[in-house]
């Protein structure tokens, strides 16, 4: 009996300390990507009592009554350790941050993989996560305030053609290319916007010399390396994104409306004593709308453009395998739609709105042939089609050119109008009635890499080969036509219908097609050797061979030159030590052959040598426990270029060649006995163009002084480079021979000569406040380029030399404000740009020779290209909520404002005047008393005295002095500060619960919105100051609101 007793106490015993444990669930991801981490360990602290997750990241684990804390552990990550009384019953989902760790943190270089800690050089390893919350269709437009050490530029909004161009450290040159070398899995690539943002798994610039020399002349102006994503062992992972945008306009210029234009007309003819041009009744007129045949007030940029438009985009991309294969594919789709309003009698047969489409495709296969020997097999391709307007070209200048008064869109009988002067034909013809183009890209790339382990042979050492063979075309068919148009220029006074003096002949739709193609292989073998030696001594070697071709397969000229592939052969070393990750030391080389260049100038050889210390590793430190990395870096190295081009951008090949022709009006009789006939005279030959044997390389010297920090068990990161370069031997025309030299065409030459200095930096702070996960971040990158040897001609002013200035410096008079009276005239210097009045401009004689001329033009302000960026961001994770905030900005940065629409009047009636540009003119007491208008005679008004150029004169090409007149110089007057700040990317989201994820059978999903280009702050506002636009003429910016969802199978 006391058994049975002792037996049933000790079974309900057991049966209550059972009732008491609670059973939890939930699932562990990833909080960088959302992936479900697979084997990661749930721990009841203090006990042995844990579980692992499964293939989808789950678990589900009994925590006995004394259980207080679940330590979660993944491999890789930082370990949480959760409150049980904070769990939810139903499901928790538990996102893990990537461990931070100094020591271990890896990032790519041209050689490889390496350690954070062992980088001598000046690298940037990009988190690819804060790109994507920029909602574009194009990466580089993410570049801006997310990538230290790149200077960004957005210069077009409209689809296609909605592009950043950029530079790493600013522009260096100006003789042969300032672009990055890009490479996408160790293949060249021309652009990163044929990338899909979601395939790239890191992206990582190089930008000084330790770091691009070893590709020699290809990375002179710094280098992008970009890895895509690949497949990992493990069960079919499925993801999948959806995004929905609506498109409007950062900032549109605005024009005046007809009466406004006219009065102002008006005023710009009394103004210099000449008659209206509007009588009152005909102003009136253009205001009630009466007579919108001949009195017309058309808003064009209502009519011509839509309030917004609408991007779609989708990815889909499936991951998986096992240990002996792995893949990744994906595919995407892209549809920007653009802002053109289209005639809807022509939808059905054509669009000739501005759209973009584009398809994305990639498929990464790793094959492990042996424990040793891995294949990785690759495809990638994108095909894109670019609609737009048959004069394309003429869109946005016709815009800026008619005003609300030139033209009705069509008469009230359905008749096209002419233009009023120039001939040009208004807005909504050049978009809608003048046919359609279309523009394909077609490009394939495809590739195979082979990495060998050679352990067999000694530890450390291994060997890897890449081929590619890539293929590029462009085909491009413009379908034009011509509607019938008409031109009115009264009414019968019997029956009040209007008359034409004016007709043009309709021009049936006929169509035109260029097509562009080359192809292109590549090819590169790496020898690596990678150990440690007791524990402190660890040593690196690289040896590396590159070879590259590319061949023009279509549009060839008769030049036979265009023909033969462009080619280029490297190779490069690097020797690396460092003694108990304290002390480094690296070597590295590039030796480049080039075609561009005669034998004896051929091959370069372009070395650095870069070294570290690491003060935290020193004993010392040992008590600094806060310190988790002081790091000084310092390199020097040399590299060149050899990508030559022209004053107009045009590539230059073999200038070391001359080509001959024949002398059509020179011709030679070499004896005959009697009077010669034309067939046997012999024509004379001469140099077309003159050889240039002496060419070589374009030289850099860079050096860089650069700081790594980590503090805080890594939660703060810190990385400052100041660098230095000068670059020699810059490619030029030249231009300025002597005549006496008899040369028909200017030799080139290494003549150039620029230094280049600034700041580049980022820091990133990352703290876990209870639940909430906080990051914030920001960057800079500040670029000064100053001339020190260009070749101009002669002058008596030194500073009309391009020395000392800044590389695309802005040059124009020097303005004084404006002329007070006639004696302010008088007692000024003579100013040679026509006849001058009381308001107009007043420029300074900046020689003394008291005559304002072309010889006072000095640099003023600073370049069109900022010199600096910068951007600031904050990210706020709590439960499954998100936040995401980017603001960007650039500065030292200023263009010179000009064009018909800023020069008012200045092509007669032809131009557009920009609304609130005028506000505070010039306007003098007789003209004011005139009109019944302010006067305004102050001689620091913002814009000058009005003038009315001669429409007749100017549009026939006539010689009015006027055309060219005072007021329309390039000036410090229409000098303007395009520096900008700009909330540049906002975004919420949210992750659905863990418990309604598994009854959904999903991992997670993410539904989220975007917000870009939300507000600017700038002291310009005529147009959005970051397209660099002199005169506004161009598709503007997009402001973009973006819903999306994205879903993990």
């Amino acid at each position: 009996m006391k058994e049975r007793l002792i037996t049933l106490l000790a079974a309900a015993t057991l049966t209550s300390g059972l009732a008491m444990a609670k059973i939890y669930s939930g699932a562990v991801i990833s909080s960088s990507d959302g992936e479900p981490l697979a084997g990661a360990t749930v721990m009841v602290k203090g006990t042995s009592v844990g579980v692992s997750t499964d293939l989808d990241g789950r678990f589900e684990i009994d925590v006995p009554d004394n259980g207080k804390f679940l330590v979660v552990n993944y491999l890789g990550m930082e370990p949480q350790e959760l409150n049980v009384r904070t769990l939810d019953p139903a499901g928790t989902t538990v996102r893990l941050d990537e461990k931070r760790t100094a020591l271990e943190e890896v990032v790519v270089t041209g050689m490889g993989a390496r350690k954070k800690i062992t980088v001598t050089g000046a690298v940037t390893n990009v988190n690819v996560e804060d790109m994507k919350h920029s909602s574009t269709s194009n990466l580089s437009n993410a570049l801006a305030g997310n990538v230290p050490g790149i200077i960004a530029r957005q210069t077009s909004g409209q689809p296609g053609k909605n592009k950043s161009e950029f530079w790493i450290r600013g522009i260096s040159t100006f003789g042969a290319g300032s672009s990055a070398y890009i490479l996408v899995d160790g293949f060249e690539r021309e652009s990163i916007d044929d990338l899909n943002i979601e395939d790239i798994e890191t992206f990582t610039v190089l930008k000084d010399a330790s770091a691009t020399a070893i590709y020699g002349s290809k990375g002179a102006n710094g280098v992008v390396l970009i890895t895509t994503k690949r497949g990992k062992a493990s069960k079919l992972n499925v993801n999948v994104k959806f995004e929905a945008q609506y498109n409007t306009r950062t900032k549109m210029p605005e024009f005046v409306d007809g009466p406004t234009y006219a009065s102002l007309l008006n005023e710009a003819r009394v103004t210099r004593s000449e008659g209206s041009y509007f009588s009152p009744t005909e102003i009136e007129l253009f205001n009630n709308g009466l007579d919108p045949d001949l009195y017309p007030n058309v808003d064009w940029t209502d009519l011509l453009l839509k309030d917004g438009a609408m991007s779609y985009r989708v990815n889909a991309n499936i991951s998986g395998g096992g240990s002996t294969a792995r893949y990744y594919a994906s595919i995407s789709y892209v549809n920007d739609e653009g802002m053109y309003k289209t005639d809807k009698t022509l939808r059905d047969r054509y669009n000739t709105n501005a759209n973009y489409s584009r398809w994305n495709y990639r498929l990464n296969l790793d094959i492990d042939l042996t424990k040793t020997t891995l294949l990785r097999l690759g495809t990638s391709g994108d095909l894109s089609n670019r609609n737009f307007p048959g004069n394309d070209t003429d869109t946005w200048k016709n815009l800026f050119g008619f005003n609300a008064t030139s033209s009705p869109v069509m008469y009230s009988d359905g008749r096209i109008p002419q233009s009023v002067a120039t001939g040009d034909w208004n807005p909504w013809v050049v978009t809608t009635q003048c046919g359609y183009g279309q523009q394909w890209n077609n490009n394939v790339q495809n590739n195979i890499s082979l990495d060998q382990d050679l352990r067999f042979v000694t530890p450390g050492l291994k060997f890897s080969a890449r081929f590619g063979y890539d293929t590029y075309n462009t085909n491009t068919i413009t379908r034009n036509k011509r509607p019938e148009q008409w031109r009115a220029t009264g009414r019968d006074k019997t029956t009040g219908e209007l008359i034409y003096n004016g007709h043009t002949e309709a021009a049936e739709m006929g169509q035109s097609s260029h097509a562009t193609g080359e192809r292109r292989i590549f090819l590169d073998m790496l020898l690596n050797y990678d150990r440690s030696f007791n524990k402190v001594h660890n040593v690196g070697a690289n040896v590396k061979f590159t070879y590259t071709s590319n061949t023009m397969t279509q549009q060839l000229s008769d030049d036979i030159k265009d023909g033969i592939a462009k080619k280029n052969v490297a190779l490069a070393g690097q020797i690396l030590y460092n003694f108990d990750y304290r002390y480094f030391v690296d070597f590295n080389f590039g030796y480049n052959g080039s075609e561009n260049f005669a034998d004896h100038h051929r091959f370069g050889f372009f070395p650095a040598v870069s070294a570290a210390w690491n003060l935290k590793r020193e004993h010392f430190m040992d008590n600094v426990t806060w310190l988790d990395m002081f790091k000084i870096r310092y390199s020097w190295g040399k590299v060149g270029n050899d990508n030559l081009g022209d004053a107009n951008g045009n590539q230059v090949r073999f200038p070391y060649l001359y080509s001959l022709g024949a002398l059509d009006n020179r011709q030679y009789n070499f004896g005959t006995w009697n009077t010669p006939s034309s067939d046997i005279f012999s024509k004379g030959w001469h140099y077309t163009s003159m050889a240039s044997p002496q060419v070589t390389w374009e030289v850099a010297k860079k050096q860089d002084v650069g700081l790594d920090l980590a503090l805080f068990n890594n939660s703060f990161s810190l990385t400052v480079d100041y660098f230095h370069e000068k670059r020699d031997g810059i490619f030029m025309q030249r231009n300025y021979l002597p005549a006496i030299l008899g040369l028909e065409s200017a030799p080139y030459a290494n003549v150039g000569s620029v230094k280049s200095e600034g700041f580049d930096g980022f820091f990133r702070y990352e703290q876990r406040f209870g639940e909430v996960m906080t990051t914030l971040r920001g960057n800079f990158t500040y670029s000064k380029s100053t001339i020190l040897n260009y070749d101009v001609e002669n002058s008596t002013y030194p500073y009309q030399y391009q020395t000392g200035y800044r590389v695309n410096q802005v040059r124009g008079l020097v303005a004084e404000g404006l002329f007070r009276d006639y004696d302010d005239i008088r007692n000024s210097p003579k100013q040679t740009y026509g006849s001058v009045m009381p308001g107009d401009i007043k420029y300074k004689d900046v020689n003394g020779d008291g005559i304002v001329d072309d010889n006072d033009i000095v640099a003023i302000g600073a370049t069109s290209t900022p010199n600096l960026i910068y951007g600031v961001g904050l990210s706020v994770q709590w439960r499954g909520f998100d936040f995401n905030v980017l603001f960007q900005g650039a500065g030292k940065s200023s263009m010179l404002i000009n064009g018909k629409a800023v020069y008012a009047f200045s092509e007669g009636r032809w131009g557009q005047v920009l609304k609130g540009l005028m506000d505070d003119r010039y306007v003098d007491a007789q003209t004011a008393a005139l009109l019944g208008i302010p006067a305004n005679e102050n001689t620091n008004a913002s814009f000058p005295r009005l003038i009315f150029n001669d429409a007749a004169q100017v549009g026939s090409g006539g010689t009015d002095s006027r055309f060219s007149w005072n007021n329309f110089r390039a000036s410090s007057y229409w000098l303007r500060d395009i520096s900008y700040f700009r909330l540049k990317n906002l975004e919420v989201g949210y992750s659905l619960p863990s418990n309604l994820m598994q009854r959904l059978h999903l991992s997670s999903c993410r539904f989220y919105f975007q917000g870009t280009n939300l507000c600017t702050w700038s002291s310009f506002d005529l147009w959005d100051p970051e397209i660099g636009s002199s005169n506004g003429e161009a598709y503007p910016l997009t402001r973009a609101f973006t819903l999306g969802v994205q879903i993990n199978y």
